[in-house]
């Protein structure tokens, strides 16, 4: 008994001593020495790469949407960077500091305000977010690995994942020396609502959310109405999509050399190399049939009401008849069956006023609007854009229904489609 208890002492002994040899033998360093050498590893990546980085930042707020940066880091932890947010950021260098820091796991920290903060900014009306979160992007960033020329990332607070590729001298010369092609940007511009591209010999009915930079594609097919939507981000000549469009009969993954014709409404631009147009319309190829009464009913049946916080846009002109500058405005609001089996297309301020409509749903899609008459009193500053409302609502041609999501859709005049209004529930 006492010589095997000697034995088995023994066999415990060698066996742990071997696990200390063998630990000693993977970690040869203290596990501070091995994290200040992992982070010394990915700053002397990112300050030395010549040209600097090219970055896509896709906000968790809008998955699969990126918006696109440009990097230049250096050994002072400072980070020169532009952004293309919007046209300004796009031409505008800002420099900020950066940090490469441990914690969980080795991590680049953008500690003082740059345009990567301008994506998570609180205030909503920075970037068209939450109020509070903006798109739930993030400012630091665990570092997931190198691979390659790219840095992959991954937000600490919302999980944004972010690419970090190295850039080219020439794509490093485009940003300092502002060659950002920022043409499409134009594309609200048009006066028309509906918009047409014409590529490789086919046409496509176009919409575009500027706000999360998606762009849907309607076509007709032999066996019906095909749509796709995809993300956008600015390159240097143009715009590419995050996922390439493909009809059957070609891919388009990027529109190049984009030119606004402001005179012609028109947008010209090579695809695949060969020419390419955006013209306005006031038809769509495809004209969604039950648009109209999809949004009737959605508000009727659930005894609610539709919304909308900038009225009418007309010939180019936001809020074209100032809703806005009514005293006490606050929303205008489309309530079927609102009393006496009439809908109210109504102004609430303090007060609810507006006109007495009933809508009539035609098999081609359009919906036809007549007015018996007003609900309330307008107050004093209210009388003309009541009027102006009252009579675009009348027109004899009626409108169109796009639905824009799951709860919006914006209703376009059929007269020259150049009149419309966003509806949200």
């Amino acid at each position: 008994m006492t010589k095997n208890l000697f034995l088995y002492i023994l066999l415990i002994t060698a066996t742990l001593s071997s696990c200390r040899k063998k630990d000693d033998f993977v970690f040869d360093q203290s596990p501070d020495e091995r994290i200040n050498k992992t982070l010394a590893e990915y700053s002397s990546a990112l300050t030395g790469s010549e040209y600097g980085w090219k970055g896509l930042v896709y906000p968790s707020g809008i998955p699969g949407t990126p918006f696109g940066f440009y990097f230049k880091f250096d050994t002072a932890n400072r980070v020169q960077m532009f952004s293309d947010f919007d046209s300004l950021s796009a031409v505008t260098v800002k420099e900020s500091s950066y940090r490469l820091k441990a914690l969980q796991q080795p991590s680049l920290l953008f500690d003082t305000y740059s345009y990567i903060h301008v994506l998570c900014d609180p205030d909503g009306s920075v970037n068209g977010g939450v109020y509070g979160q903006g798109l739930y992007s993030d400012f630091e960033f665990a570092i997931d690995g190198i691979y390659g020329d790219t840095i992959k990332l991954t937000g600490r607070l919302h999980g944004s994942k972010a690419l970090l590729v190295k850039a080219t001298s020439q794509e490093a010369q485009d940003y300092y020396e502002k060659k950002r092609n920022w043409e499409f940007n134009n594309i609200s511009r048009f006066l028309t609502y509906f918009k047409q591209l014409t590529a490789g010999g086919s046409k496509y009915d176009m919409y575009v959310n500027k706000l999360y930079r998606q762009i849907q594609f309607v076509w007709n097919t032999a066996e019906g109405a095909k749509s796709f939507s995809t993300p956008y981000y600015y390159t240097s000549n143009g715009i590419a999509l995050t996922s390439p469009l493909n009809d059957g009969k070609q891919s388009i993954s990027a529109f190049e050399n984009v030119i606004w014709d402001a005179a012609g409404q028109s947008m010209k631009f090579k695809v695949n190399g060969a020419d390419a147009t955006i013209t306005g319309v006031i038809k769509p190829l495809l004209v969604d049939a039950t648009a109209g009464s999809r949004w009737w009913n959605a508000a009727a049946n659930a005894g609610s009401y539709w919304v909308s916080t900038s009225g009418f846009h007309v010939d180019g002109v936001d809020d074209a008849y100032g809703v806005n500058r009514i005293s006490g405005f606050q929303f205008m609001f489309y309530y079927p069956n609102f009393n006496s089996g009439y809908d109210a297309g109504a102004i609430f301020t303090s007060a609810t006023f507006g006109p007495a409509l009933k809508p009539k749903f035609n098999t081609n899609g359009t919906v036809v609007f007549s007015a018996a008459g007003t609900f309330g009193t307008a107050p004093t500053d209210g009388a003309t854009a009541l009027a102006n409302i009252t009579t675009k609502f009348s027109e004899t041609a009626g409108f169109y229904f796009v639905q824009t999501g799951n709860y919006t859709y914006d209703m376009v005049n059929v007269k020259d489609a150049r009149s419309w209004i966003s509806w949200n529930n």
